[in-house]
């Protein structure tokens, strides 16, 4: 037989025999049954119930009779059920009584609320479940009050559990679960309450259930199994107990012990089911446990005889008892009857079918099993047309209930108009006899006889509003507690869900760092060990290949995806290069990996604090810490602001200036209109935004440089302006704060003529950067001069655009943050710091080609931002801007000066071929002409 649906626990009995039979395996091996020590677990119930349980002490049971409000159809019935705590699992279980074995059902309070409303009626309490509201009542407000405190302290106590989580090897998992089971509450809303023993506990199981108006009132019908079970074990165990002398009223071995068990006694009950094998069978260990058994059994519920014989000596008093017991006897012989008619009729219909089948069975022919068959089936389409009928029938009858309903509400409603009325005339009346009887009395007397009247009635409600606010101040008190722990237990969720994300990320990291160093190995392994035996080298190839099959971005959704890489950022750039070159793509891969390492492992160290930080930050003034702030790099969320804050204040905007641009741009062609319409298609590739001709941000270029053009008629179009504006779409969206953006860049933070016709300060700044470079990174200047590279072939496209197109978007844009705030000076260190970041790297290739080769695509490598940031700002300090300026003076003093020289040069050059004057063609006889 089944102990319970999903739970190993036993309800406490009020009937000890079962207590030994209940699990005979138990018995023998002189161990208790899981339902002894239901029973016995607890010695006694103590006075108060401590919010902070000492470990050391036995753990009390939970345990008593509440009424659960259940729903037949729409009638909804209090029914009295035996509740028990399951610390196991955080249950709590009901059974229809105590002496019962399978539970009817479970209360899930791992996750689950508590609730109580004075308006509900004193004793009525909730408990919300995700799926479910119980309600439930308690015998008084106490018991109610004891029962909420017992549950929260059990829902604390389950919740913070240590098992309840994995332990695992990180602290970053196991530090926030650390000291939180030890307090339960620091804040005393509530005062321990008293227990209510006589309710509660052991002493209400040996009571008798209580007992409903009909018999088969409290009967559960939604679990007619488990109802029949537990009957059934009942009647097995009461003849068991009426089998011992054949008389179930027979008490010669309890008049030595008229008084009933008390705590102690009880715990040297729970101590003799735990007596080991060991002890001699002389037969006092059996003796003493069928005495503990019967007086146990006097004390219940089922023969309250005890007490009452041994206070009642006469036997008048013995006979009255003896007939309110028969009473009782004959109250449930009469429901066991009725139970006993249900399962005849369900027997009745197994015999019928058992009976059709053996007819079936034991036909002679085919011919007449198929009649039966037939016969059968016709009895199922008689069957199936009456309940089409009957359905019909209700359906009618349905209809007609709720035209009598509505009709019965329109005569209530009329009979309350007319009570209303009545009872206005009533008052009327009263009124006026009231005012008839002062006029006809003495008016000292009748003000006096008011007053008192009017006197009690006013303490009469004043004590009731008492009790209300007494009742209110201890709901308070209550929802109060209940809040705070509920808070606390989120606040616990929470956290440890955040511990166990950081772990997943940081697995995460470390996994993408594991898979990087594989394609690394490959790749190092595929070009620096050319003569491989063929089987290697194949197998070699095979790995590369299944590594560039697996995608990055789809690789993730097997697990968790906390950080996941998509295709684009958040601006559109391509998060992975598509190199086209079949190495290139094997080192794209491992950008890939290196790109989301970086991400999962800086997510919660670094981003999160700098997007707090930044969250604090309220209206933009200059500081130096602003200034810090923007070097660390702007979030995504407010980019967008302080980019507009930086160019309002250095570009004060025109009103309906770039509109009046547009206007002149339409109505006559700029010279630089052609130059443009090439240049589009070629901008920021790598961007779903642009790499579309039909793109909804072409336009929009096209509309910022022509405005520009008119704008700036010096400079008119240069070639690298496309992609600034491009980036400065991107960010603000708005088309005219873009071109305030390339008008901010181009005039305020280059110098004049760097996007001159001869381009003269950008060679200027090249040669200002090969200084910087000799000075901070000696080494790598001479490695340069030894090859004879000449770095302004990769750096002039640095700082003509700004590194667009040159790094991984994330790096770029940090770097136009600081770009856009501090000026130029920022793209000579975050060049520096490029060459310093790859420097190890650079020295050890010692060939012209290959270092060139790998000049062309080394900025894309680069994935640690946080890294080449602390380079630029830190490791290459000082940098001032004053010793930029002299260098950009002096280098441009000599550039001029070769220039002049280089413009002579030009000019002799000229004048002597005007001197020599023009070639006689004539003389010049050609060699078909000599032929011919």
């Amino acid at each position: 037989m089944k102990k319970g649906p999903e739970s190993g626990t036993w309800p406490l009995a009020g009937v000890p025999g079962k207590l030994a039979e209940s699990n005979p395996d138990n018995s023998r091996s002189g161990g208790a049954s899981a339902k002894e020590k239901a029973v016995l677990s607890s010695p006694g119930e103590a006075e108060n119930v401590q919010l902070k349980p000492s470990r050391e002490t036995p753990r009390k049971k939970l345990c008593g009779y509440l009424n659960k409000l259940g729903i037949k159809g729409p009638i909804k019935t209090w029914k009295s059920r035996w509740f028990i705590y399951d610390e196991n699992k955080c249950h709590l279980l009901y059974y229809r009584t105590a002496q019962d074995v399978n539970p009817l059902g479970s209360i899930d309070l791992s996750s689950a609320s508590f609730d109580c409303k004075v308006e509900n009626g004193e004793g009525v309490f909730e408990i919300r479940t995700p799926s479910r509201v119980f309600t439930l009542k308690a015998i008084s407000k106490q018991a109610m009050m004891y029962w909420l405190q017992q549950l929260q302290v059990r829902r604390w106590e389950f919740c913070n559990a240590p098992s309840r989580f994995p332990v695992g090897s990180s602290q970053l998992v196991n530090e926030p679960l650390a000291d939180r089971t030890n307090v339960v509450d620091s804040e005393a809303f509530m005062p321990p309450v008293k227990t209510p023993t006589e309710v509660v506990g052991l002493k209400a199981a040996s009571l008798p259930a209580p007992q409903t108006s009909t018999a088969l009132q409290n009967i559960s019908l939604k679990h007619p199994w488990t109802e029949i079970q537990n009957t059934v074990y009942n009647i097995c165990v009461s003849k068991q107990l009426r089998g011992n002398n054949g008389n179930i009223f027979n008490f010669s071995e309890f008049q030595e012990h008229p008084e009933s068990l008390d705590e102690e006694q009880e715990a040297e009950v729970e101590a003799g089911c735990a007596v080991k094998e060991e002890i001699p069978e002389d037969g006092r260990l059996e003796s003493r446990m069928n005495w503990v058994r019967k007086a146990k059994w006097m004390n219940s519920g089922f023969l309250g005889l005890a007490e009452e014989l041994s206070r009642e000596r006469s036997s008048m008093d013995k006979v009255s008892v003896l007939q309110q017991q028969i009473l009782t006897l004959t109250e449930e012989v009469k429901s066991q009857k009725e139970l006993v008619k249900l399962l005849h009729k369900a027997l009745e219909a197994a015999q019928q079918e058992k009976r059709v089948s053996s007819m079936y069975l034991t036909a002679a022919e085919d011919k007449d099993r198929l009649e039966l068959v037939r016969h059968k089936v016709r009895q199922i389409a008689d069957l199936t047309s009456r309940l089409e009928a009957l359905e019909k029938e209700k359906k009618e009858l349905e209809q007609m209930l709720a035209l009598r309903d509505s009709h019965i509400q329109e005569l209530k409603e009329h009979v309350q108009h007319l009570m209303e009325k009545n009872h206005a005339k009533q008052e009327v009346i009263m009124a006026l006899t009231e005012q008839m009887a002062r006029e006809l009395s003495d008016p000292l007397q009748e003000a006096n006889t008011i007053t008192a009247e009017t006197l009690y009635k006013q303490q009469e409600e004043i004590e009731h509003l008492k009790d209300d606010i007494d009742a209110y101040k201890t709901q308070n008190q209550f929802l109060n507690s209940e809040i705070h722990q509920v808070t606390r237990l989120w606040t616990s969720a929470a956290e440890n869900e955040k511990a166990l994300l950081m772990k997943c990320a940081c697995l995460q990291a470390r996994n993408c760092q594991m898979e990087s160093k594989y394609l690394t190995v490959l790749r190092k392994l595929q070009e620096t060990v050319p003569g491989l035996p063929s089987s290697d080298a194949e197998l070699v190839r095979n790995l590369i290949q299944e590594a560039l099959q697996w995608d990055v971005k789809e690789g993730a959704e097997e697990g968790l995806n906390l950080n996941p890489v998509s295709e684009y950022d958040e601006y559109g750039f391509m998060t992975v290069p598509d190199y086209e070159v079949e190495d290139w793509k094997l080192l794209a891969k491992i950008q890939a990996l290196e790109i989301k390492s970086n991400n999962l492992r800086s997510q919660e160290v670094v981003e999160k604090p700098l997007r707090d930080r930044w969250n604090g930050v309220g209206e933009l003034s200059p500081s130096a810490e602003l200034k810090g702030l923007i070097r660390s790099g702007i979030p995504v969320e407010h980019r967008q602001r302080v980019w507009r804050w930086i160019v309002s204040r250095h570009c004060s905007r025109l009103p309906d200036h770039y509109q009046r641009l547009l206007r002149q741009s339409k109505s006559t062609e700029h010279p630089a209109c052609r130059q443009i319409e090439l240049d589009l298609p070629r901008t920021l590739t790598n961007n779903k935004y642009f790499s579309s001709p039909t793109s909804q941000l072409i336009p929009k270029l096209r509309r910022v440089l022509l405005a520009f053009s008119w704008h700036n008629p010096a400079i008119g179009y240069c070639q690298g302006l496309n992609r600034l504006a491009a980036v400065a779409l991107l960010v603000l969206e708005d088309e005219e704060s873009a071109f305030w953006c390339l008008v901010h860049i181009v005039e305020n933070l280059m110098p004049a003529d760097y996007y001159s016709d001869t381009l003269i300060t950008s060679q200027v700044d090249q040669r200002v950067f090969k200084d910087f470079l000799a000075e901070k990174l000696p080494r790598l200047t001479a490695h340069f001069e030894q090859h004879q590279i000449d770095v302004s072939l990769i750096t002039f496209n640095w700082f003509l655009v700004a590194f667009v197109d040159s790094l991984v978007s994330d790096i770029l844009l940090r770097v136009w943050d600081a770009f856009l705030y501090e000026g130029t000076k920022v793209i000579f260190r975050y060049a520096l710091a490029i060459f310093k970041y790859n420097e190890e790297e650079i020295l050890r290739i010692h060939d012209n080609v290959e270092i060139y080769q790998y000049l062309r695509f080394f900025t894309r490598m680069i994935v640690d931002g946080r890294k080449l940031m602390n380079i630029a700002f830190n490791e290459l300090n000082p940098f001032p801007m004053k010793l930029l300026r002299n260098r950009r003076t002096m280098h441009r003093e000599e550039l001029e000066t070769e220039l002049c020289e280089l413009e002579q040069i030009k000019a002799a050059y000229v004048k002597e071929r005007a001197e020599q004057g023009p070639q006689d063609l004539q003389d010049a006889v050609s060699e078909e002409e000599e032929e011919i």
